[in-house]
C-alpha cells in the first residue's frame, strides 16, 4: 500500500487513482479515504488522477500520539502534494477535511493548487464564543467527547442513525460509517474533535486566491448551514455557492451523484 513518512515519522496512506489534472480529497472525521470511494471512482472514471488519503489516526495511517491538530493535518497534506509533486491540483474537502484545505492554504499557499471546494465543511469557525457568537455551543462538542469516552461505538452508531445522514442513509452506509470510525485511534478521534469544532479558519479563509466552490446542505444538523457553508462563501473572495436543499450532512453519500456532478462541472471550468 502505498503511503508518505512525515516529519515525524508518520506515514500517511494515500490511494492514487485514474490519471489526468490532480484532484486530492480530504476526509470528514472520524472517517478515513474510504468515504469519498463514490467520488473518487466517478472522477477517476472522467479523466482525472484522484489522490485520497487517510489523515493521521484515521484508518491505514499511523495512530500518533501527538499531532491531533489542524495545523499538523495540513502540513501532512503539504508533504503528501510535495512528495507526489502535484502541481494544478483541486483540493476538496468534506467536514473536517474543509478545514484541513483551509489550513493548508493558510500555512502553504495555493503554489500547488489551482481550485478548492468545501463541502459540509467545518470553517470558518464552528464554536460559540464572544466573537463568533452564532457558533455552536460547547456543550454540543462536550456531549461528543463524553459519548466517545464511554462508549464510542455506540456514539459513532447514533450518529450515523440520526445527525450525519440525517435518516436518508441505507443500513449499509450506516455500518460503513460506524466500521470506518471504529478504525481510528481512540486519542486521535478523540482530539479531532477540538481540533474541527475549536480551530479558527477565518484568517485562512482570507488567504484562499484560487477559484472556490462551497457545497453545503441547508438541512444539515451536524455543521450548520449558516455556521458553515454560507459564511465561508462570503468570506472567500468571489467563491461560487450551492446549496442542497433539505440536504443533511453527509452528502458525499445521501447525494453522492448530484455531488460528483458538481464536483466534475467545477473542475471543467479549469483552463491552464
Amino acid at each position: 500500500m502505498p503511503f508518505v513518512t512525515v516529519e515525524d515519522g508518520a506515514q500517511i496512506f494515500y490511494k492514487d487513482w485514474g490519471s489526468g489534472r490532480p484532484v486530492v480529497l480530504s476526509h470528514g472525521w472520524p472517517l478515513n479515504s474510504d468515504s469519498w470511494e463514490a467520488q473518487a471512482l466517478y472522477l477517476a472514471a472522467h479523466g482525472y488522477r484522484v489522490i485520497a488519503h487517510d489523515r493521521r489516526g484515521h484508518g491505514r495511517s499511523t495512530q500518533t500520539w501527538h499531532g491531533n491538530e489542524m495545523d499538523t493535518y495540513a502540513d501532512d497534506l503539504a508533504a503528501l502534494l510535495d512528495s507526489l509533486d502535484l502541481r494544478d491540483a483541486t483540493l476538496v474537502g468534506f467536514s473536517t477535511g474543509g478545514g484541513e484545505v483551509a489550513r493548508y492554504i493558510g500555512r502553504h499557499g495555493t503554489g500547488r493548487v489551482a481550485q478548492a471546494v468545501l463541502v459540509s465543511a467545518v470553517p470558518p469557525f464552528m464554536l460559540r464564543t464572544p466573537d463568533n457568537p452564532e457558533g455552536v455551543p460547547v456543550t454540543v462538542f462536550d456531549a461528543i467527547r463524553a459519548g466517545s469516552l464511554a462508549d464510542r461505538s455506540q456514539t459513532y452508531r447514533d450518529l450515523a442513525a440520526g445527525p450525519f445522514f440525517g435518516g436518508a442513509a441505507s443500513q449499509g452506509v450506516r455500518d460503513a460509517f460506524w466500521l470506518q470510525s471504529m478504525a481510528s485511534g481512540h486519542r486521535n478521534a478523540y482530539e479531532c474533535i477540538a481540533a474541527f469544532s475549536a480551530t479558527d479558519f477565518r484568517d485562512d479563509l482570507a488567504r484562499f486566491d484560487v477559484p472556490t466552490l462551497v457545497i453545503h446542505g441547508d438541512a444539515d444538523q451536524v455543521v450548520p448551514f449558516d455556521v458553515g457553508g454560507k459564511r465561508s462563501a462570503a468570506l472567500i473572495k468571489d467563491a461560487e455557492l450551492i446549496v442542497y436543499a433539505g440536504a443533511p450532512h453527509g452528502i458525499t453519500d445521501t447525494h453522492k451523484e448530484q455531488l460528483g456532478a458538481d464536483l466534475l462541472a467545477f473542475l471543467r471550468e479549469w483552463t491552464a
